[in-house]
């Protein structure tokens, strides 16, 4: 079955590409592509070693080569393109979408908060089978936000948290798996810094939300830096939200202020589409380009 089989309102220059790209995928001299569980897909020939990058989050076993990775990455966003006017979307989720924290950690004056989880909607508790249980806190807008972009992008979560920890942040976000399906990437799959190879999109078609910088070394121009959220208190910073008695706007806030900032990513990458050539579309000056307008209309986005 073709990828794009269903795009038929779309110029059909733009789908005969596409189609053709993965007509010609190799059959032929089998290069093993896609390995899974040391099998390749296309020949069936089990390899002992094998050079590929592991997928193993989205598809158990999965291995390809750079080459498929590549062509891989190319024919879902074109399709996405094409197909959803969708692009995708990388959030972080501490201190992105959400504030995690030790209990014991807390400040004397906020340990209250412990009492109030099951009474509030954004405040939870999170265990796992450790002695010591931490407290979650959503940040606000956070449901209104994911719920907009998912009209705009096809989204991952890429988290330097565990595995465990990321599927209780998810249940409580994303509960029927609507914006974020098995596209989770923990420290499990990314131990030290983060990186693009490990998403399923090409990178020109790739916008990243995170508070930090710093992790995102080699795709720093996909990158939108939103202001850290620091709900709870610690020994270690003496700001927080939670310690000054107020919380961030769910209006006129971080992720409000972001949200407006995708929408004129996503408008002005797919404005006049039909006129513009796939294999030179790139969000990433695009990225640029807004950003320097909103600072020059002094509205904040990092």
């Amino acid at each position: 079955m073709s990828l794009v089989e269903n795009s038929s309102l779309e110029p059909q220059s733009k789908r005969r590409k596409i189609d053709t790209e993965i007509k010609e995928s190799p059959s032929r001299n089998c290069e093993h592509w896609f390995v899974r569980n040391k099998i390749c897909i296309s020949c069936n020939t089990t390899l002992d070693k094998y050079d590929g990058r592991s997928f193993d989050y989205l598809y158990k076993g999965m291995h390809m080569s750079h080459e498929a990775l590549v062509f891989t990455k190319r024919v879902i966003s074109q399709t996405s393109w094409l197909e959803d006017k969708k692009l995708h979307l990388v959030l972080d989720l501490d201190h992105t979408l959400v504030h995690t924290i030790k209990a014991s950690q807390l400040y004397e004056s906020e340990k209250c908060l412990t009492e109030e989880v099951g009474s509030r909607k954004d405040l939870w508790r999170f265990n796992s089978g450790f002695p010591d249980e931490s407290l979650i806190k959503l940040r606000p807008f956070v449901h209104q936000f994911l719920k907009e972009c998912n009209e705009m992008f096809s989204m991952y979560v890429y988290t330097k948290g565990g595995c465990d920890y990321a599927q209780v942040v998810l249940e409580l976000i994303d509960p029927e798996k609507i914006y974020f399906g098995n596209r989770v990437i923990t420290r499990r799959e990314s131990p030290d810094l983060k990186t693009l190879d490990l998403v399923l999109a090409d990178e020109r078609g790739v916008v990243i939300v995170d508070d930090k910088c710093s992790v995102w070394p080699h795709d720093k121009k996909n990158l939108l830096q939103i202001a850290k959220y620091k709900y709870f208190g610690d020994q270690s910073c003496s700001f927080s939200e939670c310690k000054n008695k107020r919380d961030e706007s769910e209006e006129k806030g971080p992720l409000d202020i972001v949200l407006r900032f995708l929408k004129d990513v996503h408008n002005e990458f797919f404005c006049d589409w039909s006129r513009k050539d796939l294999d030179s579309v790139d969000v990433r000056p695009l990225l640029k380009e807004i950003s320097s307008r909103w600072k020059h209309k002094a509205e904040v986005v990092v």
